[in-house]
């Protein structure tokens, strides 16, 4: 099996694979969450994902593969070395080597493209045909631009919603912290610190969805299916009609695709 890892500016995600008959019928059979931090050794790793496997009724030798996609260069040693000491495996890197990309970047600075951002373009343009805009709810949001051959065209990084209302709360010496949740009225004012906060946060996002969305639809041109993934896709889905596709597993999806491809390298 596979343990395809998406390490991300906040945490990393662990996701134990069924890749299928090549590359076809891939299936995520469990996943697991862990803050990212970057000192974190290769033995703390195994010893905690042990445990976990365990639990799920799996072993540390039911791993045969590791692929990796991370944003935060310092965590990828330790990560490669949990693959090579605990997995006996040489851990694929996203986009280097038998695991480069095979799509098109085409932008001004291809090297600095998020490997997460390129990891969900190649997933998207696997679920839908046409232009994609894809919507990734993490520590940033982000909107990336797949054009109809599958090529990664560009887009906008914005704060994450809880970046934002953390620099609100850490700035603002009276605001309480909330939690991250639709107003329970359909009202836009507030009639007391909290609801006047959650309005703002909440259909505040709505609203920069929605409009950064309809500035790239324009600009596009052409017909656009909207893909959202990340922790808060299925609570904006809820009040939104912006997206056509909710994929929460996308960046490991993405990742069973580059394993797959890698084996026909």
């Amino acid at each position: 099996m596979l343990l395809a890892i998406d390490a991300g500016n906040t945490n990393i995600v662990f996701a134990l694979v069924d890749p299928g008959v090549d590359g076809q019928g891939a299936t995520i059979l469990t996943r697991w969450r862990i803050a990212t931090d970057a000192r974190r050794t290769a033995d703390e790793y195994a010893v905690w994902l042990h445990q976990l496997l365990m639990l799920e009724g799996y072993g540390m030798t039911d791993v045969d593969a590791v692929i990796i996609a991370t944003v935060v260069p310092r965590a990828l040693h330790n990560l490669k070395v949990l693959a090579s000491k605990y997995f006996k495996v040489d851990a694929l890197v996203a986009g280097e080597g038998k695991a480069g990309w095979g799509i098109a970047l085409d932008v001004v600075e291809p090297q600095s493209v998020g490997a997460d951002r390129v990891v969900n373009a190649i997933a998207a343009h696997s679920k839908a045909e046409g232009d994609l805009l894809v919507v990734d709810f993490g520590t940033a949001t982000t909107f990336d631009v797949v054009d109809y051959a599958g090529a990664y065209k560009g887009g906008i990084i914005a704060p994450g919603l809880n970046l934002s209302l953390e620099a609100l709360v850490s700035a603002a010496a009276k605001l309480p912290r909330i939690a991250i949740e639709a107003p329970e009225s359909t009202s836009v004012i507030g009639r007391t610190t909290e609801e006047q906060m959650r309005i703002g946060v909440f259909w505040g996002y709505v609203a920069m969805m929605e409009g950064l969305a309809q500035k790239l639809r324009s600009q596009i041109g052409r017909p656009v299916k909207i893909i959202a993934t990340g922790g808060l896709a299925v609570l904006f889905d809820e009040h939104t009609d912006l997206f056509d596709i909710i994929a929460p597993d996308l960046t490991i999806e993405g990742l069973a695709m580059i394993y797959a491809r890698s084996l026909r390298n």
